[in-house]
């Protein structure tokens, strides 16, 4: 009579002499045969009752000769529904995390910039900010008007400057715009830093009382993409250009 093959069912049974039993004198995982784990579950039918969920990963044959099964077919449905609902609510939790994420950081930010009196403060505060919560590598501000106090020229970008020439693009359209910077803007925002950033959004920022450049970027190449959106670039321009309109008038 040909053996029966063999399968691992631990649980099912303990073994009862020594040789069954580990040098911790723990119980070992028996190898049982498929026949005694046909007569072990001839024995307990309640077994499913108290394992219901080992159901789902079972395949259990129905004798419909070549047809499918009515009740395997539901079953198969009903499970990638199931798996369906389980990826979705994953994928909730996920956004739902980022969404904290993302406000706690725009809070920090506020925080920072509401805490700078000077725009040099302020400056110095986006940058310590956006490097420790965001995680960004480079940050620079330019404001487009004339510059009267010397100290803070690298602030300030005059009007007719030819240093506006590169983001002509940008200002016209007054969005966001992610990937890499060319190196004539990278020249402008970050100076000898140039060759270092690999991508970067440059954000207008665009006021009745401030024309400016906010652009942040990273050593990432695909950091900051072109697919990106925008919602978060514009709030982030919209918290930083109304605190720097408040700080120029104080001056």
């Amino acid at each position: 009579m040909n053996e029966q093959p063999s399968v691992t069912a631990p649980n099912l049974t303990l073994p009862s002499d020594a040789e069954g039993m580990s040098e911790t004198g723990a119980a070992m995982p028996a190898e049982l045969t498929s026949s005694q784990v046909a007569d072990y579950l001839r024995k307990h039918p309640e077994f499913f009752h108290e394992h219901l969920s080992l159901l789902e990963h079972m395949s259990i044959p129905h004798p419909t000769g070549s047809a499918v099964s009515l009740i395997s077919k539901q079953l198969e449905l009903f499970r990638s529904r199931h798996h369906d609902m389980e990826n979705q609510l994953t994928a909730l939790i996920e956004i739902a995390r980022d969404n904290d994420t993302s406000h706690n950081r725009m809070h920090k930010l506020t925080l920072a910039l509401l805490d700078a009196t000077t725009l040099e403060e302020a400056v110095a505060n986006l940058d310590a900010v956006l490097s420790e919560y965001f995680l960004i590598d480079f940050v620079a501000v330019r404001i487009i008007q004339y510059n009267p106090n010397p100290a803070i020229s690298n602030l300030f970008i005059e009007p007719d400057s030819k240093d506006l020439e590169p983001f002509a693009s940008e200002l016209a359209s007054n969005k966001p715009k992610c990937g890499r910077p060319t190196i004539a803007q990278a020249r402008v925002l970050f100076g000898e830093l140039a060759f270092e950033v690999k991508s970067c959004a440059i954000i207008p920022l665009a006021f009745t009382e401030l024309d400016g450049i906010l652009a942040i970027g990273s050593r990432q190449e695909g950091r900051f993409h072109y697919s990106m959106g925008n919602l978060f670039l514009n709030q982030m321009s919209e918290i930083i250009g109304t605190r720097l309109i408040t700080l120029l008038q104080q001056r």
